[in-house]
């Protein structure tokens, strides 16, 4: 079970443990403030709230929530860097791959968190080039913030094709064409659970009385969490996450997806390897100003929450709305099959400062060490038969 227990005082957000982080400033620190006060308005009468509850108003809820409120997330002056900030390269290779399942009646695109805008305007630019620009780009965006800032990232790069651009709250009842996540499922709230003495329990966080802070808690699970848990044969005395968001998310874009593609790229593992008896911690992950730490209960609004994938279950949930797998590869071998070194052999060597840039924003794509075997591309389709661009190398659908 897990022992991390946040400060009793906001004043103070961070453990002992984590003093090397840089403090948050006093703006910072009132936003945090108000967003513990909203936890514990929202947590019941026991003073206990699932995790995942605690995770999706960490993230999310309206103008607090780590996304939704107006801080910067990416790059040098955010939390952490993303793959399309590393090189316009990858969005590139990635438009290679949503060109091939483009065609005249199954023509949309739709994004599900797009960040700055990087990656939509890398895309949208190579796929004119291409000569298979969609009729619509939707965005999926939750933050007002991140909204603004994609819309001036599509003005400045690629200003002719911003009519084509649209944003949405929510998921469109049909799709006939791509659906593209890069580094969204591993934000999407998680359940945890532990099995403490053999049992199965849900984790939360609980506010002691008279407390300002939180302290883990647990009672025992229920429902769909204690049905999930109990399928993943657990061993005693182990911590990890259950993924029903993201399950959920993949069903409901399969129940629109009418024909195309729904491409996911981000962290995780065939659940033989999330699930292994050495894992017994889970997989949970913070980043804050370009740190990464393990403890979501301390600067509660100002980090970001992430855990691996569960790969297998996202593809059992797909199966379940009748979506194929088309492909599962890691970083590395999906970009390399989008022809992304192709791209980089284009750029003139004798011009020693531009391709040499161009091959250190490529190099943490790839390399084993960085992303490139750590992060997976995973792809499920309806209506596509044809091999797919990207995993006609290192295709490790079969070991899911």
């Amino acid at each position: 079970m897990m022992q991390l227990i946040l400060p009793e005082h906001p004043l103070n957000p961070v453990p002992e443990a984590l003093r090397h982080l840089p403090p948050p400033d006093e703006a910072a620190r009132a936003h945090m403030r108000r967003l513990h006060a909203l936890l514990r308005t929202e947590m019941d009468a026991e003073g206990f709230m699932p995790f995942s509850r605690f995770m999706e108003l960490a993230l999310y809820a309206p103008g607090l929530g780590y996304y939704a409120a107006g801080t910067a997330k990416f790059g040098a002056g955010g939390d952490y860097v993303t793959a399309p900030e590393l090189s316009p390269l990858f969005g590139t290779a990635l438009a290679q791959q949503v060109a091939q399942c483009l065609a005249p009646d199954c023509d949309t695109v739709v994004e599900l968190g797009a960040g700055t805008g990087r990656m939509a305007a890398d895309m949208l630019g190579e796929l004119e080039r291409l000569a298979k620009l969609p009729q619509r780009y939707e965005i999926i965006e939750v933050s007002p913030d991140l909204r603004a800032r994609q819309r001036e990232t599509l003005r400045t790069s690629v200003p002719a094709l911003c009519d084509r651009v649209h944003w949405l709250d929510r998921l469109p009842d049909r799709i006939r064409g791509v659906v593209v996540g890069n580094e969204v499922l591993d934000a999407l709230p998680v359940a945890l659970v532990g099995t403490p003495g053999g049992r199965i329990v849900e984790i939360g966080i609980a506010s002691p009385p008279g407390s300002q802070g939180f302290t883990w808690a647990s009672r025992d699970a229920t429902g769909e969490l204690l049905q999930a848990a109990r399928e993943l044969s657990l061993p005693d005395e182990y911590t990890t996450e259950v993924h029903l968001a993201a399950r959920g998310l993949v069903r409901s874009i399969g129940m629109a997806l009418e024909h195309g593609l729904a491409l996911f790229i981000d962290y995780g593992f065939p659940r033989r390897e999330y699930y292994h008896p050495q894992r017994s911690n889970g997989t949970l992950m913070c980043h804050y100003r370009h740190h990464s730490h393990t403890d979501p209960l301390c600067l509660v609004g100002l980090q970001d929450i992430t855990s691996h994938l569960d790969f297998t279950a996202l593809a059992e949930a797909a199966a379940d709305v009748g979506l194929r797998t088309l492909g599962y590869a890691t970083q590395a071998h999906f970009l390399i099959g989008c022809g992304i070194l192709d791209r980089l052999c284009a750029f003139d060597p004798m011009d020693a400062g531009t391709y040499a840039r161009a091959c250190a924003g490529v190099q943490p794509l790839l390399s084993p060490a960085e992303m490139g075997e750590l992060f997976k591309v995973i792809a499920f389709g309806r209506g596509i038969d044809e091999p797919l661009l990207g995993f006609r190398t290192g295709n490790r659908a079969g070991r899911l």
